[in-house]
This record gives C-alpha cells, structure tokens and sequence, in this order.
C-alpha cells in the first residue's frame, strides 16, 4: 500500500506516518513545514524509516496536481490545514485557502488522475456552529446540555459559522459531495479534541498540552500563572493520539464501508473534561495547585461539545480505548520529555 499524508509533520499527521513505517508500508509525507514543531516531527520520522518528504502546500494546485499525478496513492490522509480559530478570525483569506481551497485542490487531482484512492478527512465539530441555541445547565464544574446528554450524533444540523467552521465545512461538504457526484472514496471525521505526543500545543491550540505544559511550568517554578479564556467550565471529549491513530488505519481499511460517510470522533462521554476538571487531574498527577486567572471568552467558543461516536463503532466496531487520565499521563511524560 502506498500512503500520501499531507501535513504529515503536524501532530495527528507525524503520528499516522509512524504507524505507517512501522507496519513497512510506503509513506510519502506532504507538508510545508510552516507549523510550530513541523520539522522536529520531520526529523523524529526520518530516524523511524524510509519515506518520501515532498516539501509542497496545499494551496498551490501545481504541488497538489504533481504530487497525486506522480504518486496516484493507494490512500490519502488528508490532514494539512489551519487549524487555529484564532487564526481564522485574524487572517481569514489564509484560513479559506489553506482549509477550503487546499481540499478542494486535494480530491480534485484525486478525480482526475488517481481516481481509486481512497482519501480521509480530518474535519472538526466547529461544523456545527456555536450551538447557541442549545439549552445548558451549568453547575460547580461543567456545562451540560439538555436533551445531549451521551453527546452529539451526526444528526445535528450542520451550521457553518466563523471563517474557521465556513472553512472546514465547505471543505467536509466538498469531500462528501465528490464521493456522491464523481465516486471518490471520500471519508470525512468530524473531531472534538485531540491530544498525545508529538504535539507542540500552543495557546491557540491544542489546550490539554497547553495546560498540562503551564502546570508543569508552575511546578517547577518557572511560571506565576496562566490564563483562562471564559470561567472554566466549557467541556470538550478527549481522544488520544493512539486512538486516532487506530481509527485512521481501521477506517482505511474498510473503506467500502466509510466511504461517503461523516463521523463524530471524540473520546466520548467517559472521556469528557472541562477546564477546572483537567486542573483538578492536573493538581492530582503533579502534586501541585495550577494557579490562573480569568480573561473574557473566546468569541463563538462552543459551551459544550461532546462527541456520539455510535455511527462509526457500529460501521467498523472502532472506540476509544485510552481513557483520559492514562492519556493526560502520557501528555505529561511528553512534555517533560521536551526539556522545557
């Protein structure tokens, strides 16, 4: 089998090239290495085992068109992207290029030179806009929805808001749609939050790093406090790096089976955290208090999302299996592994 991964150096993309070599598949790893940690995770692949680096972006057709035209891949993990709401607010043309044009530049060349591979998405829950509308109930700790109390299903209304869910969503619906109209094995994940190593968190993304990074940073003195955006108690579900890893490849695999589908992927309702509750597991695992301070929300933040990830358990039998304390374990290890 032959492998393309495009942003093959970021986190869930160096993660998925490592399986890749492991199991002595061919790997061929697209990226434009713009991304904090990009070429860390380029060299830590290049000591696993023999790949193709193409140093290429997405949003250049002529890369893209090469790259699939030369390769025709067997399956594409399609995971390059602006993945920084943050960075959409502030720079929305790159946001619509990178995310938007990118994956359309991705299954095009796939339609017309490479049409038997497979390609999969990796989407977000921002797809489904702020959910505003919800009703929630608030306690000491979290949020909760009412009427979601297992999550949300594939069946919640798609509402593309902010430059990074318009961007996503016609990216998601581009990818369905070529599967509909022109037969391209096209699979598309709608992710909640993921983590593990090979992440290089930053404040804009990636919290459960960012987090367990400013808690280990207090500990060891070297930080005062850190800051928090909104009062704490917005819920995400976790999925760790080993998990996504295993869905990818599972879903590959039975491609006959995912194509033309969208799934919500998370760690589910076990897997569920909100901020103050990661403090606490923080505070537990390091044997030390983190300390914060409060600043306004984050514009369009969702309150609560927490992935139903019935649909794909019942097409391939895929769950998570690292439960978040294990995870949060192994995201600390990583961190100090860093030196920081």
């Amino acid at each position: 089998m032959k492998y393309l991964v495009t942003g093959g150096c970021g986190f869930l993309g160096s993660n998925l090239a490592n399986e890749i070599l492991s199991i002595g598949e061919e790997l061929i790893v697209f990226d434009n290495l713009s991304r904090t940690g990009s070429i860390d995770n380029l060299n830590w692949l290049k000591c696993k085992g023999e790949l193709n680096f193409i140093s290429g972006d997405i949003r250049n057709s002529d890369d893209v068109e090469h790259t699939i035209k030369a390769i025709k891949p067997d399956i594409v993990f399609h995971l390059a992207g602006q993945v920084a709401m943050t960075t959409s607010l502030s720079r929305p043309i790159l946001d619509f290029e990178t995310n938007a044009r990118g994956t359309l530049n991705v299954i095009e060349s796939i339609r017309r030179y490479s049409p038997e591979s497979s390609v999969l998405y990796s989407s977000t829950n921002k797809v489904y806009g702020d959910l505003t509308n919800l009703e929630y109930i608030e306690d000491d700790k979290r949020y909760h929805v009412k009427g979601h109390e297992n999550g949300f299903n594939e069946s919640l209304p798609l509402q593309f808001s902010t430059p990074y869910g318009c961007s996503k969503g016609t990216a998601d619906q581009y990818i369905l749609d070529y599967s509909r109209l022109f037969g391209v094995r096209g699979v598309v994940f709608r992710h909640s939050s993921m983590y593990g190593g090979r992440q290089f968190p930053t404040a804009d993304q990636g919290w459960i790093g960012w987090f367990c990074k400013q808690a280990i940073l207090q500990k060891t003195g070297l930080s005062e406090e850190f800051t928090i955006s909104g009062n704490g108690k917005q819920v995400r579900d976790v999925l760790h790096a080993e998990d996504m890893v295993r869905l990818y490849m599972e879903a590959a695999k039975n491609i006959h089976i995912t194509s033309g589908n969208a799934y919500n992927i998370g760690g589910g309702i076990d897997n569920s955290l909100s901020l103050l509750e990661l403090f606490e597991v923080l505070e537990n695992k390091l044997q030390c208090r983190p300390r914060w301070r409060n600043i306004s929300p984050r514009q369009s933040d969702q309150l609560s999302f927490i992935a139903d990830t019935s649909k794909i358990k019942s097409h391939i039998g895929w769950k998570p299996l690292v439960d978040k304390e294990d995870g949060i374990e192994k995201m600390l290890q990583w961190i100090q592994d860093l030196s920081i």
